[in-house]
């Protein structure tokens, strides 16, 4: 199945026949650290800068109902974002081992490696970054 929004990627994590965890970085569009005009002009137009993670955290599918509650659950954190990163985790254990591969994710983005990831906007609609 070919996902391309966050109800998609909801209905495909329950189908699974093992437990899942789903597991979100959210990350803040920003300037990269002294940026080039032209970096500063794409940026204001929406485009380039560096995605940086803010907030992380773990979730079963059945905890999750639609983008606009994630969002809604995500605003009490108090920190902004524009992507969210997901990756699922299977297996009886996932629950235990979802800090240890939060960290990994994170790690990964800071490195730039997003192509694992499943990426989503504050719409829900997946989003292809490159």
């Amino acid at each position: 199945m070919a996902i391309s929004c966050y109800a998609d990627l909801l209905d495909e994590a329950r189908a699974q026949p093992e437990p899942q965890r789903l597991l979100f970085v959210f990350t803040l569009a920003e300037l990269p650290d002294h940026p080039s005009e032209e970096q500063r002009r794409r940026f204001e137009q929406g485009e380039g800068g560096v995605l940086t993670p803010v907030v992380c955290v773990d979730k079963a599918p059945e905890e999750l109902s639609d983008m606009a509650a994630l969002v809604a659950q995500s605003r009490e954190t108090g920190a902004d974002w524009d992507i969210v990163f997901v990756a699922a985790l299977a297996g009886q254990d996932a629950q235990a081992q979802a800090e240890q591969h939060l960290n990994r994710m994170v790690e990964s983005l800071k490195m730039g490696n997003i192509a694992q990831f499943l990426a989503f906007d504050r719409q829900g609609e997946a989003v292809s970054i490159g």
